[in-house]
């Protein structure tokens, strides 16, 4: 192995295909150890709905960047970025394979291609837009349309968090988003990297997405819930606005009945798939694993082409 360049596996694919089935799998094969590449699986208490990795599971081979926040506290890109490179490179030094799972698409970007040097926070003015929001609802997305609708067409109107930073950006740089995303990135540095993903069919994702909503909801999502609105995390918190918690926290009062609880975040997980499955698919340097992850035939295809990599790898090092 190489003393500056090494092997990195990334594991993408929509929620429910299977990811933590199969990275553990290959942590096993591999000496691996697993890096969470998920947005919420890193917030504390969020267990039962990000479907994390169950303290056994997370024995058997290391696991880092899981419980690193609390519910209130806004995690970016950026920052997941700046805390996971620096784990993959003690990965590295002791000549483990880092094996980075999530389906958190710009986490992903910015760890591997990183970020363009933006401007700071500017509390004044996030307040401002923050307030327009709340007086007229779609105010910011509107705004964001007249003055940059590439970037409008992909922000969804109701994601004020990433409508205040586009608008942020805007004003501060004074041209659109995609003129200030072609300033220099800083590439993360010193790996080989590939990137396996997990395509199972759309109908029986969707069969999967049901089913473990609906596990979920039986087997402790909502005392989750409970219990971290109890602990003073209530809709407020960012984390507690995501698919499932905010379901339940519907439930919990009394807004939706259990049944509509588990319909609305099973049509919402769906769709947070195919949203998944259309940004890894415009990446062609992904390998595609048709079915899910706990299939042992994705795993044996998993296994030959990290085998391949690998090979390739260490023979390239070799010269």
């Amino acid at each position: 192995m190489s003393n500056s360049i090494s092997p990195l596996v990334v594991l993408v694919g929509p929620t429910a295909s299977g990811k933590s089935a199969l990275g553990l799998h290959l942590a096993q094969k591999f000496e691996g150890e697993i890096v969470n590449g998920d947005s919420l699986q890193i917030y504390r208490g969020m267990d039962i709905g990000t479907a994390k990795p169950t303290l056994a599971e997370r024995q058997t081979v290391p696991h880092y960047l899981f419980d690193v926040r609390d519910p209130n506290q806004v995690f970016t890109a950026g920052e997941y970025s700046r805390i996971a490179r620096p784990v993959l490179h003690e990965i590295a030094s002791r000549h483990h394979l880092p094996i980075v799972i999530g389906g958190a698409g710009f986490y992903l970007k910015a760890l591997l291609e990183g970020l363009f040097p933006g401007p700071q926070r500017v509390d004044a003015l996030r307040e401002r837009l923050q307030t327009l929001e709340q007086r007229r609802a779609g105010s910011l997305h509107r705004i964001l349309s007249c003055w940059d609708d590439a970037s409008a067409l992909r922000i969804h109107s109701s994601d004020v968090n990433k409508l205040i930073r586009a608008l942020e950006i805007i004003i501060a740089e004074r041209q659109p988003l995609v003129e200030a995303h072609r300033r220099e990135r800083n590439r993360l540095e010193g790996f080989t990297v590939l990137k396996l993903g997990i395509h199972p069919e759309r109908a029986l994702l969707r069969g999967r997405i049901e089913q473990r909503t609906r596990k979920m909801f039986e087997t402790g999502l909502l005392d989750e819930v409970a219990a971290l609105r109890a602990q003073g995390y209530g809709p407020e918190a960012k984390a507690m606005e995501s698919v499932g918690y905010r379901q339940a926290q519907a439930h919990l009062d009394q807004q939706m009945t259990l049944d509509e609880a588990i319909s609305n975040t099973t049509i919402r997980t769906s769709q947070y798939a195919k949203r998944q499955m259309t940004w890894f698919r415009r990446d062609p340097e992904v390998l595609w694993l048709k079915g899910f992850g706990d299939d042992p035939a994705v795993q044996a295809l998993a296994e030959s082409h990290l085998n391949n990599f690998l090979l390739k790898f260490i023979n390239f090092s070799s010269h």
